[in-house]
């Protein structure tokens, strides 16, 4: 097994380089690849687990910090779809060899479908190296969706359009998550929900029933916007959104271990 100190790789040039933070263990295939939530980090509690189970099972493991999260740099405030997604191809591109199962959870859901419609799109069906995707409360669209069409009245929005940022307060004592104008409009750009999506693999959804943040029937929408792919979806009757109680962990190292 490798090393897991944070290690840092540059992406983007000139005023938009910044410096992300990843770890990596080497270890046999497939391998893991973890992408966390919105404001969450490569140190919270699934993330931690599924490390955990990599290096039992001898497994790669490779997880990240977006810019603005964790021990990345740059400002959260200047995080958009865009950008997120740029830096989780270049780590998968860069220090994720070999075949993997992607594991995203909440945000890291919809990057997860959006790093893997880029892959299959450069390299060709044929030659994937992504083996399968679990997706945990995936928040796919959650820009457009869950926020702007469903959370924000027209006041927010005029306050998003007109300052350019609107203070959301946090449900889980982390203070409040900035939604920038930049942040919407982006994200307008990387919408899955309106179209056929073809993965080219399997997909394993993990979703609480009594999740607030994404409701169970979004994840069901996604299941109908994946046609051509083997998709699986586990609801937990009691489960919330962060999906971290110990038998939510255990349900989901479960549907990793299917999908190794």
């Amino acid at each position: 097994m490798g090393t897991t100190a944070p290690q840092f790789l540059s992406v983007g040039e000139g005023a938009n380089q910044r410096e992300i933070a990843f770890r990596r263990c080497d270890g046999r295939q497939p391998g893991l690849f973890w992408l966390s939530g919105f404001k969450s980090d490569m140190t919270g509690t699934k993330a931690e687990a599924l490390a955990a189970f990599a290096d039992t099972s001898g497994h790669a493991f490779t997880r990240m910090d977006y810019s603005g999260h964790g021990a990345s740099g740059g400002q959260f405030e200047d995080g958009t779809i865009s950008r997120w997604l740029e830096e989780a191809k270049a780590v998968f591109d860069r220090e994720a060899k070999g075949q993997r199962v992607i594991v995203g959870s909440s945000m890291g859901g919809w990057l997860a479908l959006l790093l893997t419609l880029a892959h299959v799109a450069e390299v060709g069906p044929g030659n994937s190296r992504i083996k399968g995707l679990v997706l945990i409360a995936p928040a796919a669209d959650f820009t457009q969706e869950l926020m702007w069409n469903q959370r924000f009245d027209d006041s927010i929005r005029r306050e998003i359009m007109e300052t350019g940022r609107y203070e959301r307060p946090s449900a889980y004592g982390d203070g409040p998550y900035v939604i920038t104008r930049a942040l919407i409009e982006d994200g307008r750009h990387h919408l899955v929900l309106n179209r056929s999506l073809h993965l080219g693999c399997p997909v394993s959804i993990l979703q609480g029933r009594l999740d607030p943040d994404v409701p169970w029937q979004h994840a069901q929408r996604l299941v109908d916007h994946l046609p051509h792919d083997d998709v699986s979806l586990t609801l937990i009757p009691d489960g919330d959104h962060r999906l971290s109680r110990p038998q939510d962990i255990d349900a989901m190292l479960r549907m990793v271990a299917t999908a190794l």
